[in-house]
């Protein structure tokens, strides 16, 4: 498999909202409050626009379930979403994030070539909690 890769995004996100012992395990519910990214074609900010519904599942694996939105620097608005799997740390938040980003953008726009993209991406939480680093490559 080649990689091309895309950009670097890092996440603000707000305090958690937890709610513990749900049917299907543990739902961490975490705003994303600002954020940029930056990589060869394209970069911008994170609108304050989404969040994640991480879920901590019984058997301990961790669930990413990500929608937010991106403006480019020069203007144009795109949908990011992302699932995948989380590695727990010993402390038993999220550690190593492995995801599989898709993004919807306007068809007559700059970024329409975003559409067709299937990308990969790797990240890891702050050790403050307070921010979520990822890679994002293209899988060509």
């Amino acid at each position: 498999m080649e990689l091309e890769p895309l950009f670097e995004i890092t996440l603000t996100l707000a305090p958690p909202i937890v709610i513990p012992d749900a049917p299907d395990g543990t739902r961490v519910i975490v705003n994303v409050a600002a954020g940029k990214f930056e990589g060869p074609r394209i970069s911008g900010e994170v609108l304050n626009s989404g969040g994640d519904w991480f879920l901590l599942r019984p058997d301990g694996v961790g669930v990413v379930d990500v929608r937010v939105a991106l403006k480019t620097s020069d203007g144009e608005n795109i949908y990011m979403t992302y699932s995948g799997r989380a590695q727990l740390g010993p402390n038993g938040l999220p550690q190593a994030l492995q995801t599989a980003p898709l993004f919807s953008a306007s068809t007559k726009g700059k970024y329409a070539w975003l559409n067709s993209v299937q990308a990969v991406a790797t990240g890891a939480l702050s050790p403050d909690g307070q921010s979520v680093t990822y890679k994002l490559q293209i899988v060509k």
